[in-house]
């Protein structure tokens, strides 16, 4: 659990981060969005006790993080603004020294040090200098250094900023198998595709202030006002005409846009209750339903008009 109670941090006059609280449970995603210097690095660096808040108090499973940095953090895995790893390294020995700096035996070490690099699909470079890598590969061996000593609490800051679209889809990748495990991650990002594919949860943060924070399809249904929409992919060709009857007996569904052949964008109200009786009538047409999500351009909506307003 990661609970965060007022959390404030001022640079002379500045407010980087303003009286922000809120808690995420394990098993959860959290995707902590915000435009460049909203403020999210910094309270990840309080979260981890890097900087100390000027106000307030982070806690990671119950444990104060300023009153026991250690034990709190013993829980945590963290990766903050991407570090260098010493190129003449490999993977094996750049995660032994990790390894060895947490206290890890030996023989554990060795052993997580393949379980991490599988996990994040580097086994096969195990013993190449990482000097060579590309730096999507780098940071696949970055995140395995956070997952070495089998942390519950993932903190990652903006763990694709920088990637091409390749090493971008790969660290998305990896995100959602570690979702499976679960393990509680905590993600800051400003890429609007990385929080909607992997995360169960967003928040908002603009000039340190917390705007919102709730699941996606709550987010939706409450700043749409009316007009929210799901995109809804299948393994077969479907048609409008396929679609629209059945559709237009759910209260509250509105259209239907056809993407192309596989893909077609549901507009609704924005009520849960709707949401869920349209995946109940795309289920019952048996027309080979493959995915059924919120729209990306629904999340970006949103998004660009709250920070706006804040502004």
């Amino acid at each position: 659990m990661i609970k965060v109670q007022n959390l404030t941090k001022l640079f002379g006059t500045k407010r980087a981060v303003d009286g922000v609280s809120f808690s995420v449970e394990r098993g959860e995603v959290l995707g902590f969005l915000g435009p460049n210097g909203a403020g999210k690095t910094t309270a990840l660096k309080m979260l981890t006790d890097m900087i100390f808040p000027t106000e307030g108090e982070a806690f990671l499973n119950g444990i104060s993080v300023r009153e026991d940095r250690k034990a709190a953090l013993a829980y945590a895995g963290v990766l903050i603004e991407s570090p260098e790893i010493y190129p003449s390294l490999s993977p094996r020995e750049a995660l032994d020294m990790v390894g060895d700096l947490r206290g890890m035996p030996a023989a554990l070490r060795k052993e997580r040090t393949m379980e991490v690099l599988a996990e994040v699909k580097m086994e096969d470079w195990v013993d190449q200098k990482v000097g060579r890598f590309s730096k999507g590969m780098k940071q696949r061996v970055n995140i395995a250094s956070t997952l070495l000593h089998d942390p519950q609490i993932l903190l990652l800051d903006e763990p694709a900023t920088g990637l091409d679209p390749r090493g971008m889809a790969e660290v998305r990748d990896i995100v959602r198998a570690l979702k499976k495990r679960n393990r509680l991650i905590f993600m800051s990002s400003h890429i609007l595709s990385e929080v909607t594919d992997v995360c169960d949860e967003v928040a908002l943060i603009n000039k340190g202030r917390l705007l919102f924070y709730d699941t996606l399809s709550n987010v939706t249904a409450r700043f749409s006002h009316g007009n929210s929409s799901v995109d809804v992919a299948f393994a077969r060709p479907a048609s409008e005409s396929d679609l629209g009857g059945p559709l237009a007996a759910v209260p509250g569904f509105t259209r239907c846009e056809v993407l192309d052949p596989r893909r077609v964008r549901l507009f609704f109200d924005g009520k849960l209750e709707t949401q869920e009786k349209l995946l109940d009538t795309l289920a019952g047409l048996h027309l080979g339903m493959t995915s059924f999500q919120e729209s990306k351009s629904a999340l970006e909506e949103i998004y660009l008009s709250q920070i706006e307003r804040g502004d």
